[in-house]
């Protein structure tokens, strides 16, 4: 089963969608500003269409986000590292004193050379206390060097991750923002469907500007980022014998695209399937696209594998945004096969 954690882009459109409608004023009447279904179908499917540079965008944040983590934790390492090194360094101090005391008899060594009962004894001392000074002062530079670096490298490290947390923070802040605006808008076209819905009259296809996309294959699954929920020959009390189709659960708004290559031979608004489109194609069979919140196409259009013929929604018999989907041998209800191994069958795999 498909998951939308699978499909980091469908969040990226969101942000970009939601980018876009926050820039829009709302009138006084709650409308959003948008003057009619068509204008709000078409502003959601371009907000859709930007998905690739909203994707690059978010994706080029996270990555230096990322990037952040790695040199943070980097920095920690050599923090460990120099803190070891800091230790052997103080221990050396430690070393040297305590060889200071024994080689002196428990006597400072200038009170040694001062003490000195000749002159053979009193260059030894010298050497000795020249040695020693030389020891510690080399002891002490280290270590004063080893507390520098690690002074310095604990602000950076510290700035690195408050640079990523920071980061971190205003990504997270867009994408709520972003979501929140967008969730408004897919509800607002949602309310214009049930209106149409419920009036029993399609308003007209709002012409949308198509992905620039080319399918290798004759064949395409009907949504992206969906997640299979009810299939087909499933019970339930929602429907009056069994399921007669194949539903992707995806977020109101989604662009529903035509399987493979036909004609729209209807477009009807009411009923249990709410707004709908039905494709007929070459080879005898039929698609059929139920519970959409805005249709792109007109009855006796062609359309092309992959076209966006519509807009996923949950009107009619329907308790959540989803997309029905059916393969059928007639235009009609009641002549469906399982459509998901009539799509393997044509190279496209879905679950």
């Amino acid at each position: 089963m498909r998951s939308f954690r699978r499909h980091p882009w469908l969040i990226a459109v969101l942000v970009c969608a939601a980018a876009v409608l926050a820039a829009r004023p709302a009138t006084g009447d709650g409308d959003a500003g948008y003057g009619s279904e068509a204008d709000l179908s078409v502003q959601v499917s371009k907000l859709y269409a930007d998905a690739a540079v909203a994707t690059e965008r978010y994706e080029e944040g996270r990555h230096a986000a990322d990037v952040q983590a790695a040199e943070a934790k980097r920095l920690e390492r050599l923090l460990d590292r120099e803190r070891r090194e800091l230790a052997v360094h103080h221990e050396e101090l430690g070393r040297i004193a305590r060889a200071q005391y024994r080689d002196s008899g428990g006597l400072p060594v200038a009170a040694q050379i001062i003490l000195a009962g000749s002159p053979d004894e009193l260059m030894r001392g010298q050497q000795v206390f020249s040695r020693q000074n030389m020891a510690v002062a080399n002891a002490l530079g280290k270590s004063r060097r080893a507390e520098a670096r690690l002074s310095a490298d604990e602000r950076r490290a510290a700035t690195a991750w408050q640079t990523l947390e920071r980061r971190r923070a205003e990504l997270d802040g867009i994408k709520k923002g972003i979501e929140e605006k967008l969730e408004q808008a897919r509800w607002q076209l949602q309310g214009q469907a049930n209106a149409s819905v419920a009036a029993g009259s399609c308003r007209g296809a709002a012409r949308l500007e198509q992905p620039l996309t080319q399918f290798t294959t004759a064949w395409v699954a009907p949504v992206e980022g969906y997640e299979l929920s009810a299939g087909f020959g499933s019970g339930g009390a929602r429907w009056a014998h069994r399921h007669t189709g194949q539903d992707f659960a995806v977020p109101i708004g989604t662009p529903v695209r035509a399987v493979g290559p036909g004609r729209v031979l209807r477009v009807s608004c009411g009923g249990a399937f709410g707004i709908e489109i039905v494709v007929e194609h070459d080879g005898g069979y039929y698609t059929q696209y139920a519970h959409l919140a805005a249709v792109t196409v007109d009855q006796g259009d062609r359309v092309a594998t992959g076209q966006w013929i519509g807009q996923s929604g949950t009107t009619g018999n329907s308790t959540g945004p989803h997309l029905h989907f059916e393969v059928r041998v007639t235009p009609y209800l009641g002549s469906s096969v399982d459509p998901v191994p009539w799509l393997r069958e044509r190279g496209v795999s879905v679950g």
